[in-house]
C-alpha cells in the first residue's frame, strides 16, 4: 500500500508483531523470488530471511541481482541464485521451483503481477487447484481489537457466485490456517436486507444459504451486511440485527474490486492501517509485494506466508 500520512500517529504494531512472533517459532520456508531486481524487491526477501521467516531463491539476471545487492551492500552469500533472462522467464521459472517441490512460497518481484499470475494460473505448467485464486489484505486496524481480513480487492474484477464461493471458501482457509479458529465472515453490501435491485444482496444471501448446505465449510457466515453493520455492535443493534457475525466479523467479503480497493484504502489512508497481503487458492501462497509497502508490512505478508504454507504442508503435501 502506498505511503500514509505524516499526520498519523505513530503506534505499536501488536497485530502484526504476533504474526511474525508466530512465524519466527517455525522453520524458515523456501521462497521462490520472481525478478528481484529492484531494490524494494531484493531488501525486502532479504529482510524476511534475515528474520528467519524465508529461505530465498533468487530468481532474474544474476547481473542485474548482483548489481541492486552491491549498491545496497547486502551480501548474498549463500543465496541460492537461478538465471532467467527476464521478467516473463523468471516468473516461469520461479513457478517451476514450486513444482519441483522446491519452493513452497512464491514472491513477487519487480514484476507486474499480472505477469507471474499468469505462469500461476496456466493450466499445464502453473499451481492451479479445483479453486479460483483470491487475495486477501490481513489489515492491521488502529483502534479495531481484532486483525480484519479482506477479501478480494486485488485479483477477481467482478466475482460471479461460483467466484465468490471460492473467495470466501479461501479466505476461511487461510484464517484456519493461521490458527486464529472459527471466523466470523461478512458478506458486505450497501444494505442488509436482500434487495433485487442490488445484485451483491442476492449473492450474499445465496453464499450464506450455500454455507448452510456444506458448500462453504469452516465459518460462520451472514449477509447482506452494510459495513458498520459489520464491524460495529452499536450500529448492528441499532438497525435491530441479531447475529453471530454482525458487529463481530473477522473477514469481510466486498462485492467486487472496486469496492475492495476502496475500503482497503480507506482504511489505509484514514485510519492509518497497514495491510499486508497474500494470494490464495494455488498450491502454495503466492506474495504480491508492493513497492510502496512498507518494512512491517512485507515482514508481515512473508509471516503470514510462512505459517500459511506450513499449515498447507500439514494437511496437503506438495506433489510435482
Amino acid at each position: 500500500m502506498p505511503e500514509k500520512s505524516a499526520n498519523l500517529p505513530k503506534r505499536k504494531h501488536e497485530k502484526y508483531e504476533r504474526l511474525i512472533a508466530q512465524a519466527k517459532t517455525l522453520p524458515a520456508v523456501s521462497t521462490a523470488i520472481a525478478h528481484p531486481c529492484d531494490e524494494t524487491s531484493l531488501k525486502g526477501a532479504m529482510e524476511a530471511a534475515d528474520a528467519g521467516l524465508i529461505v530465498p531463491a533468487l530468481i532474474g539476471p544474476t547481473s542485474k541481482i548482483k548489481a541492486v545487492a552491491d549498491k545496497l551492500k547486502l551480501s548474498l552469500e549463500g543465496v541460492e541464485i537461478i538465471e532467467a533472462a527476464h521478467s516473463h522467464d523468471a516468473a516461469f521459472k520461479a513457478v517451476e521451483l514450486v513444482r519441483l517441490g522446491r519452493a513452497e512460497i512464491l514472491m513477487k518481484g519487480s514484476l507486474h503481477s499480472d505477469e507471474l499470475l499468469l505462469e500461476v494460473t496456466k493450466k499445464d505448467t502453473g499451481l492451479r487447484t479445483g479453486r479460483r485464486i483470491s487475495h486477501v489484505f490481513i489489515m492491521d486496524v488502529p483502534n479495531h481489537p481484532e486483525t480484519l481480513f479482506i477479501t478480494d480487492a486485488a485479483v477477481n474484477i467482478f466475482p460471479d457466485l461460483m467466484a465468490k464461493r471460492d473467495i470466501v471458501q479461501n479466505a476461511i482457509d487461510l484464517f484456519q490456517g493461521l490458527g486464529l479458529g472459527t471466523p466470523k465472515v461478512a458478506i458486505l453490501s450497501a444494505v442488509e436486507t436482500v434487495t433485487v435491485s442490488i445484485p451483491s444482496t442476492i449473492d450474499a444471501a445465496a453464499l450464506c444459504k450455500m454455507a448452510d448446505r456444506g458448500q462453504i465449510t469452516g465459518g460462520v457466515l451472514d449477509g447482506p451486511l452494510a459495513f458498520d453493520n459489520a464491524i460495529s455492535l452499536e450500529a448492528a443493534a441499532i438497525k435491530g440485527i441479531r447475529s453471530e457475525v454482525a458487529g463481530r466479523a473477522n473477514i469481510l467479503v466486498v462485492p467486487d474490486l472496486e469496492a475492495g480497493n476502496m475500503l482497503a484504502k480507506n482504511l489505509s489512508f484514514l485510519s492509518g492501517a497497514d495491510a499486508a497481503g497474500i494470494v490464495v487458492g494455488a498450491r502454495v501462497p503466492v506474495i504480491l509485494t508492493s513497492r510502496a509497502d512498507n518494512v512491517r508490512t512485507r515482514l508481515a505478508s512473508c509471516a503470514i506466508a510462512s505459517v500459511y504454507a506450513h499449515s498447507l504442508r500439514a494437511h496437503a503435501p506438495i506433489r510435482s
